[in-house]
């Protein structure tokens, strides 16, 4: 499941010591290593960095009714920071478990909201946190009608997801952004592309 390999390539960078801190649900290590710097010297630091895997994130969407779909649940960390219930609305994501990020995104989205998903398109990928997890997410886009949704979703009650489902227009989903009630980076990402290129253009 998780994926961290130390650089190896680069001559920049020369690894001292490693050392787990913590492997419970994911692994945390800390690292010493030798860093050349820009005017040639070299710098030893330490870092600690969380491996938790890769992920894919998807943006549901109807270019004909201008509407996207969206998932609402509650997530701890962000409870403790200040988020007064924890409950974030996301676009559907989920890690690739060692899983193709076409297929993994195809699980996560029926999991989650019980749309089947026709024609996954790539967008671009991109590290979420990189001063600290190593996670790199694939994002995709996928068009959807109402015969798509084959399940209620709602997610793996197993897992302690409890994921409702959110269809709302795309206009109204970036008021949400400036308002504070979207938080999460992934889904703003996501949204402010297709505003930027038009849900049409999505295809």
């Amino acid at each position: 499941m998780n994926s961290f390999v130390t650089p190896a390539t680069s001559d920049r960078v020369r690894v001292v010591a490693e050392r787990v801190l913590s492997d419970d649900w994911f692994v945390l290590r800390k690292t010493t290593f030798d860093f050349k710097r820009n005017d040639g010297s070299w710098q030893q630091q330490n870092r600690e960095t969380y491996d938790r895997g890769n992920g894919a994130v998807l943006l549901l969407y109807n270019a004909a009714r201008g509407t996207v779909v969206l998932t609402r649940q509650f997530r701890f960390p962000a409870y403790v920071n200040g988020c007064a219930d924890g409950m974030l609305i996301e676009a559907c994501a989920g890690l690739l478990d060692g899983n193709d990020p076409h297929d993994c995104i195809r699980r996560e989205v029926a999991e989650e909201t019980g749309f089947v998903v026709r024609s996954p398109k790539k967008l671009f990928e991109a590290y979420m946190s990189p001063g600290s997890v190593t996670e790199k997410l694939h994002f995709f886009v996928a068009e959807y009608d109402d015969q798509d949704r084959v399940t209620a979703g709602g997610g793996d009650a197993s897992e302690g997801e409890d994921i409702e489902v959110m269809e709302l227009p795309l206009a109204s989903a970036l008021q949400m952004i400036t308002a504070g009630t979207i938080q999460d980076g992934k889904t703003i990402m996501l949204l402010q592309h297709a505003a930027l290129v038009g849900l049409a253009q999505l295809r």
